[in-house]
């Protein structure tokens, strides 16, 4: 895999409309939660604008992730700055991996749970959700530590393409 100086146009965008909509999941997952809970009371898995928005929404952050890690393959990623300890070198890509897994399984097992009425699919999903949120966290966090403490100026990779 080749590694350019940034990222590209493309991937700049793609990675900022995933972050838009998992945090719109974040935000708006009350109704599908409320929904999916009644569900499981009733055996009846009704339809309603949180069920269908969180599963549209789901299904758009499964392509936008395929489409990523394609362009991804194709374009490649920057090497991590210089400054930057070996060891968060490693933990930067089990990070960056464990991002496109995540935003892989999440929808796949919604599906399941919802689509296909499985329980268990039901509490996989939100063990991922809260692995998400605290990989978002950390995602977060990091970026913070390149740019204010270690000053590597890595947060200008999502904001100006190579």
């Amino acid at each position: 895999m080749s590694h350019p100086n940034g990222y590209s146009r493309l991937q700049i965008r793609l990675h900022w409309a995933t972050a838009i909509l998992v945090a719109l999941q974040f935000i708006f997952h009350e109704g599908v939660s409320n929904a999916y809970d009644v569900a499981l009371d009733t055996g009846v898995y009704a339809p309603s604008l949180a069920v269908a928005g969180h599963g549209l929404f789901g299904m758009l952050i499964l392509v936008l992730t395929i489409w990523r890690f394609s362009v991804r393959r194709k374009h490649g990623a920057p090497l991590p700055p210089e400054g930057e300890p070996a060891i968060f070198k490693k933990l930067s890509h089990v990070a960056h991996m464990a991002f496109y897994a995540l935003l892989v399984l999440l929808p796949l097992s919604g599906v399941a749970a919802w689509g296909g009425q499985i329980e268990a699919a039901g509490n996989i999903h939100e063990i991922l959700k809260t692995l998400m949120l605290l990989l978002i966290i950390a995602h977060i966090g990091a970026a913070l530590i390149h740019q204010f403490f270690w000053k590597t100026n890595l947060m200008d990779r999502m904001r100006r393409p190579s």
